[in-house]
């Protein structure tokens, strides 16, 4: 096995597949959401608790969205189990938010000042949408050139979070 396929499938095996569209848009929402707020918090616990009640939200209101809009489709009647596997479906949004998250605890646990926390988790998220667009690049057996366009794709979207942290401070 060559480095490629040992690099894909560690890839695989941290975000499977299946759940790059959700763990992309978690991961997405809870940069942006602590961009956004940027240390206005008093402490930690509320800054986390923000990220992720922010992120569940959005898990919720997606899946919400998805089982609404399938209720359209069909023509069928509200069901608890559409709404269930709905929201199944729709987990991975929640593993997006560990990141960031962990970064604030990480930092929480060594006494860090939560502005410095909060910007390192903000990065954090511009680091792993990098990394997951070169897995994804990677995956695909992607050349030197792909593989550059790849990483300024994920950067472009980092730089987003980013632009929204430095507009709002």
């Amino acid at each position: 096995m060559d480095r490629r396929q040992r690099a894909s499938r560690l890839a695989a095996r941290i975000v499977p597949p299946a759940s790059v569209t959700g763990t992309t848009y978690g991961l997405i929402i809870t940069g942006a959401l602590l961009a956004a707020e940027s240390g206005h918090h008093e402490g930690y616990a509320d800054t986390i608790a923000s990220a992720v009640l922010a992120t569940a939200l959005s898990w919720l209101a997606h899946a919400y969205a998805a089982a609404l809009a399938e209720r359209f489709e069909s023509g069928e009647r509200l069901r608890f189990a559409a709404v269930r596997d709905a929201v199944v479906h729709d987990l991975p949004i929640l593993r997006g938010l560990m990141i960031p998250v962990l970064v604030l605890l990480v930092a929480w646990g060594a006494g860090g000042r939560l502005e410095h926390a909060v910007t390192a988790a903000v990065w954090s998220t511009v680091a792993a949408l990098l990394a997951l667009e070169l897995a994804a690049g990677i995956g695909s057996r992607a050349g030197p050139r792909e593989l550059a366009v790849d990483a300024t794709v994920g950067a472009g979207m980092g730089l987003g979070v980013l632009a929204l942290k430095a507009l709002l401070h």
